[in-house]
């Protein structure tokens, strides 16, 4: 017991020789980046942090008290300076003049921008209040599990009492605001000796005159209330103990990859969704527990918790004692529509006169016992944290159902936290979203000119992307590059030979897994050789055969199988080459191939168009900036047949061309985009030429 608890230690990080020389407002980024850097602290985007900091006024020149304050949406472990709003305190204290009562209480949101401090553009979040009449100059507020679930319990009143005695307070619950902020100047101001307070089905809030010890008696709070839940959950198994058994990790996955794309179509009708799969210990455990029909359904208690969640998860009817996992895909239909119909009655339930409308009644989470859990949102890194967000909420189960009884939130409470008007207003604030969010595409040969080019093309629009490539290395430099510019959540890659079977389709297992399904392939594996037809070897022919017809074939077929399980449509884009439609010497492996490329693309757009399923063909020519096949032995088989040299092949196709153009992989990029997009969505068997003009490939 012992070790697990110093295990589990929060630790002090702070640094005095770091902080010596900063001002009170840059302590306050240091200690919130330090608290937010621990999920057992806070999850991401959750809590906020604050200072009261004299500042000169810019107008007067006087000295005057201002609220420095994590603003709306921000996240402290993540947030630069930009990241805080800055208020003044004399004319926040002024506000309290304009409150006409809790039912009027959301109007006072509307009068923080009058508050602002140097016209500091970042809005105030609706916990202003909090940090603002709390008589202390330092403010943290966190959601740590080990607290909510100490929250979260039936007498949580009585157990912040037993772990903390007079040092913290606890308050009931109330949904976040001006009133709520009221009750906490109150509770602070009666009880001098308070360092901090609870709030029930909420989190902690702690105090402290610097910034240091505010920082130390966060972690102070948080670690006592740890040990003192595993102290007494010692030798207790969490949730009840093993009901089911757990799959290993490689059938986890298969069970997975096979119900991903089917519940992700099933939810995508009106926006495409992007998955998320998590199988963590914590996850497996409350999956497979005695516990998880009943705590399931009472949904989660944090505020923050719910918001990213919904009211509550969909347990998937799935027995990894005796896994039939047909049986379980053919039952997502009901399970699913039956969850939306019991989304809407709880929406007719609670509503107001004035509430938004009913908004995706679809889960946000699915538990699949003995496998782990499935988070679906509008794009992959909301997916991912609405995982983690659940991943707290089960720790906190865990801890208040083995020390007392666990309670989420009331179902109204619930509802007019999810359908505030104030939320409502935030959401409506966001910007549009991009042309390809929630979609997923595939690009082989992703390492090269053209595949990076366009996995740069469809990122920018909102995509997720996983990059094919045989090469290792160029495939981690590639994906490397394009996460810098883009972040991590949304590319992945994975080495690929298209000639083998049997890689092809564990690609796409593992683009199941990490994203949830498929929309877009752009089948772009390439090779280039060139050679008399009595000097092509049977071998050479082969390889053309293999990788520009049979691999086309293979990336293809799997993409079909993975759209129709998926029935929300899609898009295949084939690039192929100029030399498919017009015939080059000493080039008759290429050129065969490429049309057999076209007629295969062909063929597919008659057998996809039922299902929505378009397909296309973009045919570049004379690629040679940042192409693989244009290196080494090709460029210069090219190069003597046109009598040139390296460094004047490009000039010399530049010339050839009709518009007398270089052909640049950004180009062939925008012409994979545009099938891609819904600028083509009346479009399938095309084919579309960027070439700079070659009248010999004129399709018609």
């Amino acid at each position: 017991m012992t070790d697990t608890l110093v295990a589990n230690r929060l630790e002090n990080l702070w640094d005095d020789a770091r902080a010596k020389d900063m001002t009170e407002s840059e302590k306050l980024l240091y200690r919130s980046n330090l608290l937010g850097s621990d999920k057992r602290v806070t999850n991401y985007g959750g809590g906020n942090t604050s200072a009261k900091v004299m500042e000169t006024d810019p107008l007067t020149g006087a000295l005057v008290e201002v609220l420095w304050v994590k603003g709306s949406g921000g996240d402290i472990g993540s947030m630069k300076m930009d990241g805080f709003s800055t208020l003044y305190m004399d004319k926040l204290r002024a506000l309290k003049d304009k409150y006409r009562g809790v039912a009027h209480e959301d109007e006072m949101v509307g009068y923080l921008p009058h508050c602002t401090f140097a016209l500091n553009p970042r809005a105030a979040s609706i916990d202003t209040p909090l940090h603002a009449y709390v008589p202390r100059n330092h403010v943290d507020h966190v959601h740590s599990d080990a607290i909510i679930a100490i929250a979260a319990s039936v007498n949580s009143r009585e157990l912040t009492a037993e772990i903390f005695g007079s040092e913290i307070g606890w308050l009931p619950w109330k949904k976040p605001g001006y009133e709520l902020g009221l009750w906490l100047e109150k509770f602070a101001a009666e009880n001098p000796q308070a360092r901090g307070c609870v709030l029930e089905s909420h989190g902690l809030f702690t105090w402290a005159e610097d910034a240091k010890d505010c920082y130390l008696t966060t972690l102070e709070i948080i670690n006592k209330a740890a040990e003192w839940l595993e102290a007494r959950t010692a030798g207790k198994p969490a949730f009840g103990g093993a009901k089911v058994p757990t799959l290993d990790a490689e059938q986890r996955r298969e069970v997975a990859a096979k119900l991903m794309p089917v519940i992700r179509g099933l939810i995508s009708k009106d926006r495409h969704k992007v998955g998320h799969f998590d199988d963590q210990a914590a996850v497996l455990e409350f999956v497979g527990s005695h516990a998880l029909e009943t705590l399931a359904p009472l949904g989660t208690s944090c505020p923050d918790h719910f918001l990213r969640t919904k009211i509550r998860p969909l347990v998937v009817v799935f027995d990894p004692a005796k896994p039939d996992l047909d049986a379980t895909i053919a039952g997502l239909g009901k399970a699913i529509a039956d969850y939306r119909e019991d989304y809407a009655a709880y929406y007719n339930r609670c509503r107001h006169p004035d509430s938004p409308a009913l908004r995706d009644p679809n889960a946000v989470v699915y538990l699949i016992p003995g496998v782990g859990m499935i988070t679906f949102a509008l794009d992959k890194a909301t997916a991912r944290i609405s995982g983690e967000f659940y991943v707290n909420a089960i720790n906190v189960m865990r801890g208040a159902s083995a020390v007392s009884t666990y309670r989420g939130l009331p179902e109204q409470e619930a509802f007019d936290i999810e359908y505030w008007l104030l939320e409502e207003a935030k959401l409506q604030r966001m910007p549009k979203p991009k042309s390809l969010a929630g979609r997923v595409a595939l690009v082989t040969g992703g390492a090269g000119g053209i595949g990076a080019a366009t996995a740069e093309r469809y990122l920018r629009e909102g995509a997720c992307v996983m990059l094919a490539d045989i090469d290792a290395a160029a495939l981690e430099t590639a994906q490397q590059a394009l996460a810098a510019r883009h972040g991590e959540d949304v590319v992945r890659s994975v080495q690929m030979n298209v000639t083998d079977e049997a890689q092809v389709i564990a690609a796409y297992v593992d683009l199941a897994v990490e994203f949830g399904g498929v929309d877009i392939l752009v089948s772009n594996a390439g090779i280039a050789s060139s050679a008399p037809v009595e000097d092509t070897t049977l071998a050479l022919w082969n390889r053309n055969m293999d990788i520009l017809s049979t691999g086309y074939f293979l990336v293809s077929r799997e993409a079909f199988r993975m759209l129709r399980k998926q029935d929300i449509g899609g898009s295949v884009i084939f690039v192929a080459s100029k030399n498919g439609l017009a015939a080059s010497p000493n080039a008759s492996a290429y050129c065969t191939a490429k049309a057999a490329e076209i007629h295969l693309a062909r063929c597919l757009a008659l057998e996809g168009a039922e299902a929505q399923i378009r397909v296309n063909v973009v045919n570049p020519d004379a690629v040679l900036r940042g192409s693989k096949i244009w290196e080494g032995e090709w460029l210069d088989q090219r190069a003597s047949t046109y009598k040139t040299d390296k460094e004047g092949l490009e000039e010399m196709y530049r010339q050839r061309s009709m518009l007398k153009r270089s052909v640049l992989p950004e180009d062939i990029a925008e012409a994979a985009y545009f099938f891609a997009s819904e600028f083509s969505a009346k479009s399938t068997g095309n084919i579309l030429n960027v070439d700079a003009g070659n009248v010999q490939s004129f399709p018609r």
